[in-house]
């Protein structure tokens, strides 16, 4: 747009329900921390896949290159036998681990267009090696699945899963997350809020300080706490048994939640999501199991379920805040044994980019 004799550019950051051209994932090989899980994990991933090419495309990279070709057979021939051919996507790329959501590109609409925003990953404040990860967005960009989308730097750590916005320009996050002095030290809040303006074009930062899941590497996401579903609509998790040791912050957090506002200055319709029964590894560790971490895309909601008593509820309750889509429950036990769900091994493409 043009004001007086300045040029300006608007930029927006979509919401997850805005139209997709398709899903990026990034699939485990025995050089991640899925080696002694792969048979568990990788029909996880397959079904997450066949999902989403009911619906648009996916984009696969893998380091192994034989079984790339494997993969984009067998999905290809699946996408052939039901009708909607030629929507597999691969790309052979380096990568330390799956978790797409957080070293994925991050797409804004610049006057419209997509510009995919590539941020730097440094695996939650350098917990593991991330160097392979960090620099996979350049192989697809360089691999030209994105077509000619523009594409930009920016050097800020910034996670796919530590934010979510509503489409009009309010982003909501965790302190916990990006004030942690381990991803952009030299950055405090005033100077995250600053950025995050300017290069997402976000007006209103909401921030959580309170909520977390035991098990969970990301210093609380927001996206296995509270989700939008609509501009007007948050859901969240909700712990009801007060012996539970996530009781007090999460009943915290929803308190904060109640205190939000939208911008025109009414308050949140609020749904509180079912509560999974406790998952433990085999080393007694609790596993961070949440409804909050489904992907919405065109037309359905892609649900994790993890076979506890739970699931029904919360597909019911899926049901109930999305009537318009589908909702796909895909059984995503195995994930959490490496600590993510669902929306942790995607990242969404706006509609212009993949074709």
């Amino acid at each position: 747009m043009i004001q007086g004799d300045v040029v300006t550019t608007k930029r927006v950051l979509p919401a997850e329900w805005a139209p997709q051209s398709a899903v990026m994932l990034t699939w485990p090989h025995p050089g991640t921390d899925w080696a002694d899980l792969m048979n568990e994990v990788e029909p996880v991933f397959e079904n997450i896949a066949k999902a989403i090419l009911r619906y648009e495309h996916v984009v696969i990279s893998c380091e192994h290159v034989t079984r790339l070709q494997e993969l984009e057979r067998d999905l290809n021939r699946y996408a052939e036998q039901n009708s909607f051919p030629g929507r597999v996507k691969a790309v052979p790329a380096p990568a330390n681990d799956t978790w797409a959501r957080d070293h994925g590109p991050i797409t804004i609409l610049t006057d419209d267009r997509p510009t995919l925003l590539d941020f730097r990953f440094n695996a939650w404040g350098g917990k593991f090696p991330s160097e392979k990860d960090d620099a996979l967005n350049n192989h697809l960009f360089n691999a030209g699945v994105f077509g000619t989308t523009m594409t930009q730097q920016v050097d800020f750590v910034l996670e796919g899963g530590s934010f979510e916005s509503d489409g009009q320009g309010t982003f909501l996050t965790t302190s916990e997350c990006l004030l942690t002095p381990t991803r952009n030290p030299a950055m405090d809040r005033t100077a995250i809020e600053q950025l995050l303006s300017e290069v997402l074009g976000v007006c209103r930062i909401l921030w959580l300080n309170h909520g977390y899941l035991a098990g969970d590497d990301t210093d609380s996401h927001i996206d296995t706490l509270a989700r939008f579903c609509a501009p007007d609509h948050i859901c969240y998790v909700a712990c009801p048994d007060v012996a539970d040791e996530h009781y007090s912050a999460l009943a915290a957090m929803e308190e904060e939640l109640q205190e939000f506002r939208q911008a025109d200055g009414s308050p949140y319709k609020l749904t509180p999501l079912p509560w999974p029964d406790a998952i433990y590894d085999e080393d007694g560790e609790r596993l961070p199991a949440t409804y909050a971490n489904f992907l919405i895309i065109n037309d359905a909601v892609l649900l994790p379920v993890y076979d506890v008593p739970q699931d029904e509820d919360a597909i019911t309750v899926m049901k109930e805040i999305f009537p318009s889509r589908e909702i796909v429950p895909i059984d995503c036990r195995p994930l959490i044994r490496q600590h993510g769900s669902l929306h942790c091994v995607t990242m969404q493409i706006p509609a212009g980019v993949v074709s």
